[in-house]
C-alpha cells in the first residue's frame, strides 16, 4: 500500500473514530434525573396469642410487634436516572430493618438499597447493577403499600427480601426480561464468614399484555460455611392477572431443596403455595383475601424443633381506605394454624395464631432536577 492510500486511510479512521466518540460523549453528557422519595409505615398489631415480650414471632420480620405503635419502615431514598447510567441510594429504620438486617454488622441494616448500574450497550437494554438491591424473588416488596395486603405471605418472609452483588439484566421487547445475577448469599450484604463460595440467580419474566405478568426466579448457592456446605436450590413462580378493572388475582408457588449435609444425594425440601385476591370496591376502598400454606418439615427455613416441623395454613382478610395515591389506611385479620405448636403465646406455645393489624402508610417522591 503507498503513502497515499495509507494516508487516506488514516484519515478515515480519524474521521469515523471521531464521530463515533462524539456520539458517545453526547449521550453520556446528558444531564441526569435527581429524584428523593420517601416511606413511611406506621401500624399497631394485636396478638391474640399475646406472647411474652415485644416481638410476636421469629419467622416474621413485618409489622412483628404485639400491642403497641411502632414504626414497621421509615425510608429515604435518592435516585439518579440517565439514559446511560443509574444509582439508588436508600436508608430505612423501624422494625423491618432491626429484625430482617439482625445478622448485619454496623450502619449496613440501615441500608435499604446501594446500587450503581450502567447501561452496555446502545438500546440500553442491556444493563450491568452492582450492590445492594431488592431480590428478584418473590412477588411481594418490603414497601407495604406495592402490596394486596398489609402484612406479607409466608412465602415473602422465608425468601430474601434484598440481596448484595452484581446483576445482568437484558430487556429484549417490552415483553421480556431476563436476569442474571451473582450475589453474596441467602439475604445477605457481607458474605458469610468461613463461606467462599458465591450464590448464582436467574429471573425470567413474561408480560404479554398489561394485564398480565409471568415469572420464573432462581437461586443457587449456601447459606454455610465450606465446611458444613449444603446446597441449595429454590425456585419461586407466580403469575399476576388483572382479570377487570375492578379485580386482580396472585398465584405463587415456591419450592426449594438443600443438601441433608455436605456432598449427600440426599435432599430436604419445603414449599409454598399462595393465592391472593384483591378486589376495588370503588375509588377509595380495596379489600383482599388471602390463602397460604407453608411446609418445611425439617425446618430448612423456618425451624421449629418439633416433631412435624412448620406445616401452617393462614387465611387473611384486608381492607384498605386510600383517599390519595400518596396515603393508604389499611386494617387485616390474620389466621395461622399449624399442625405443631410453633407460635408464641403468653406462657407457652400454640398452633393456632390469631391477629389484628392496622396501619397507615404515607410515601413521596420529588424530583430535585431534570
Amino acid at each position: 500500500m503507498n503513502q497515499f492510500w495509507q494516508f487516506k486511510l488514516v484519515v478515515a479512521l480519524l474521521v469515523v473514530s471521531n464521530t463515533l466518540f462524539a456520539q458517545v460523549d453526547s449521550s453520556w453528557q446528558q444531564s441526569p434525573v435527581l429524584k428523593v422519595s420517601g416511606f413511611a409505615d406506621v401500624f399497631y398489631v394485636y396478638d391474640l396469642n399475646q406472647p411474652e415480650g415485644g416481638e410476636r414471632q421469629a419467622f416474621l420480620f413485618n409489622h412483628n410487634r404485639h400491642n403497641e405503635f411502632n414504626l414497621n419502615l421509615g425510608l429515604l431514598q435518592f435516585q439518579v436516572d440517565h439514559s446511560k447510567y443509574r444509582a439508588n441510594f436508600a436508608l430505612q429504620t423501624g422494625t423491618y430493618a432491626n429484625d430482617n438486617y439482625a445478622a448485619e454488622p454496623g450502619v449496613l441494616k440501615n441500608i435499604f438499597e446501594a446500587y450503581v448500574g450502567v447501561s452496555l450497550n446502545e438500546k440500553n437494554n442491556l444493563w450491568l447493577d452492582a450492590g445492594i438491591f431488592s431480590s428478584h424473588l418473590g412477588f411481594e416488596s418490603a414497601i407495604s403499600m406495592d402490596n394486596f395486603t398489609l402484612t406479607r405471605s409466608l412465602s415473602a418472609e422465608s425468601s430474601p427480601y434484598f440481596l448484595s452483588g452484581a446483576k445482568l439484566t437484558y430487556k429484549p421487547n417490552e415483553k421480556w426480561t431476563l436476569t442474571g445475577l451473582v450475589v453474596n448469599g441467602w439475604q445477605r450484604i457481607q458474605r458469610l464468614q468461613g463461606n467462599s463460595l458465591p450464590s448464582f440467580g436467574t429471573q425470567v419474566s413474561y408480560s404479554p399484555s398489561k394485564n398480565t405478568t409471568l415469572n420464573w426466579s432462581t437461586f443457587i448457592g449456601t447459606d454455610d460455611p465450606d465446611e458444613t456446605r449444603r446446597m441449595r436450590y429454590f425456585n419461586n413462580v407466580y403469575g399476576q392477572f388483572k382479570l377487570s378493572e375492578k379485580f386482580a388475582l396472585i398465584a405463587g408457588f415456591d419450592v426449594g431443596t438443600q443438601q441433608i449435609e455436605k456432598n449427600s444425594s440426599s435432599y430436604n425440601f419445603w414449599l409454598t403455595p399462595t393465592l391472593i385476591g384483591q378486589y376495588s370496591i370503588n375509588d377509595v376502598w380495596k379489600t383482599a383475601v388471602r390463602v397460604e400454606y407453608y411446609q418445611d418439615e425439617t425446618g430448612i427455613i423456618i425451624p421449629t424443633g418439633t416433631l412435624n416441623g412448620f406445616q401452617t395454613t393462614g387465611v387473611s382478610l384486608n381492607f384498605d381506605y386510600s383517599p390519595t395515591q400518596n396515603i393508604v389506611c389499611r386494617l387485616e385479620g390474620r389466621w395461622l394454624n399449624s399442625v405443631d405448636e410453633v407460635f408464641k403465646t403468653e406462657s407457652n406455645t400454640s398452633n393456632t395464631n390469631l391477629i389484628i393489624g392496622a396501619s397507615m402508610a404515607v410515601k413521596f417522591a420529588e424530583i430535585l432536577k431534570k
